[in-house]
């Protein structure tokens, strides 16, 4: 019963691996630029709560455009890891 749940989020696990991944740099940024850790920390389980609510039901609906999606959430992320990257080497 669980593997056949699992089975429609393989076309998302990499998306699932690198957006935990981005998570981590975009709180360490916010850590490094002294954001204060425990606001820090409840904006980002409640991030990830929506989007895992999102990700749930979103997943059951469009499972037939998985490509499209995880191609579009691929670009999202190495853009926003880019532009994470760039504002600490900068420091602002």
């Amino acid at each position: 019963m669980v593997i056949g749940m699992l089975e429609q989020y393989l076309p998302f696990v990499g998306l699932i691996i690198f957006g935990n991944i981005e998570n981590l740099v975009l709180s360490s940024q916010g850590v490094v630029a002294g954001v204060n850790p425990i606001k820090l920390g409840i904006a980002s389980i409640l991030a990830v709560s929506m989007w895992l609510i999102v990700g749930t039901f979103g997943t059951q609906i469009l499972i037939d455009y998985s490509a499209f999606i995880e191609c579009i959430g691929g670009l999202a992320i190495v853009i926003l890891g880019a532009q994470a990257m760039i504002t600490s080497i900068r420091g602002e």
